[in-house]
């Protein structure tokens, strides 16, 4: 048997006290020694990262290989354990790493797709595939990734149920599918890892999206009642009303509004260094009124014209205040890119879409090892660096709250 690493230096001691935190919620030492075995396999060097070579990885005696591939295939495909307990200390981990640099400011809502060339896996179906740029076999799975000024971190993440498998009986039993898990649409599914997020105490930050979720009123409507502020992508075809000074005009399509706009209505900005040099576009920014919207009266209408293109074909909403700068809002805006490289980081280097498996729970223990080992790797990396300007006054606001009355006068 594999043996937690010992604690020969820092990075192992920090390690082995990260799998003792997480196993207090796993169910025996035989589940904590599979979780570890599972996500030191993750966090290796090995070009396959599925059950079997991980399980070759770690001994070098074939027999004692095959005994670990069975008990591993059996704590990852059946076995029961709390993945939403186990994600939400992994969570509570690496942020507290954080924000000692700085605090959060976005949660990022996107999906990320595998594809698959059977249709056995839970979930696989055809359909709009990320990975592939085009429709294909794939499993999607909408995550939730938090981020601060410098770092983000994947929290949650969850798998879409298309209705061909979630109104599939003989489907659903052969996944083993829980009957509580129904079909629901992407933003409904997304909202839920939202509420889970807000009730598990996670630090507040302004919601991104792209125009699945933007597009959708009930999801921004629950973004509000959550009390979080957003900036989500929206088609060009929703229908806004400009408000002036005597309230809200006339229902107009976005694009009917971009095609009345003088060209001098675009400003350029600055949103990023890029390795090339600074990223820039021209934007115009309007307050507009989207009918039967309840929570709002007034949204930002943010207008974007690439100069690849001929028109300014991105449009975003947004509940952020009137009073909130221009430059805030872009800034905001484009830090949607995190998710690529989480995504990216995720499958090249710990295997997220390396999961041989066919069951849903299994897809769901596999995730939640992931988020775990991504969670680390992300807190050993803030720490590396010196306490930013935010920690030290962090320190001192503490050190000014501890002392006794009159003490700094």
């Amino acid at each position: 048997m594999l043996p937690l690493p010992d604690a020969s230096s820092p990075v192992e001691k920090r390690l082995a006290e990260y799998f003792d935190k997480l196993g207090q919620v796993l169910w025996d030492s035989r589940q904590r020694h599979c979780f570890a075995s599972y996500a030191i396999g993750l966090m290796s060097e090995i070009e396959r990262k599925s059950l079997e070579p991980i399980a070759a990885s770690l001994t070098d005696d074939p027999k004692a290989a095959e005994r670990l591939h069975h008990r591993l295939q059996n704590f990852v495909a059946d076995a029961p354990w709390p993945d939403a307990h186990v994600r939400r200390i992994a969570a509570r981990y690496a942020l507290s790493a954080l924000q000692k640099r700085a605090p959060i400011q976005t949660w990022i809502c996107d999906d990320t797709s595998f594809p698959k060339s059977g249709d056995h896996s839970v979930g696989v179906q055809r359909q709009y595939c990320g990975a592939l740029g085009k429709v294909s076999n794939c499993q999607v799975a909408p995550s939730l990734v938090v981020a601060t000024q410098y770092a983000h971190l994947p929290i949650d993440m969850t798998l879409y149920l298309g209705q061909t498998w979630a109104d599939d009986p003989a489907r659903r039993k052969k996944a083993q599918i829980p009957d509580d898990v129904q079909f629901k649409t992407k933003p409904a599914l997304m909202l839920e890892l939202i509420e889970r997020a807000r009730s598990d105490g996670i630090p507040p930050g302004i919601v991104l999206g792209d125009s699945a979720f933007g597009d959708n009123g009930a999801f921004r409507q629950g973004v509000r009642a959550l009390a979080l502020h957003y900036i989500l992508g929206v088609h060009l075809s929703t229908t806004v009303c400009r408000v002036g000074k005597h309230g809200p005009g006339t229902p107009l399509r976005i694009d009917k509004i971009i095609a009345a706009l003088p060209k001098s209505a675009f400003r350029r900005y600055h949103f990023r260094q890029g390795s090339r040099g600074p990223l820039s576009a021209r934007f115009a920014f309007l307050r507009v009124q989207v009918p039967q919207d309840e929570m709002d009266k007034s949204l930002w209408l943010i207008l974007e014209w690439r100069d690849d293109e001929g028109t300014p074909s991105r449009a975003h909403l947004s509940s952020l205040p009137a009073t909130t700068s221009r430059t805030r809002l872009i800034y905001l805006m484009r830090e949607r890119y995190r998710t690529e490289q989480v995504y990216r980081e995720c499958k090249q280097e710990l295997g997220l879409d390396r999961f041989e498996g066919r069951k849903w729970r299994g897809f769901e223990h596999h995730v939640t090892v992931v988020l775990c080992c991504y969670a680390f790797l992300i807190a050993e990396r803030e720490g590396a660096f010196p306490p930013s300007r935010y920690q030290r006054q962090l320190a001192r606001r503490a050190e000014l709250q501890s002392a006794p009355p009159g003490a700094n006068g």
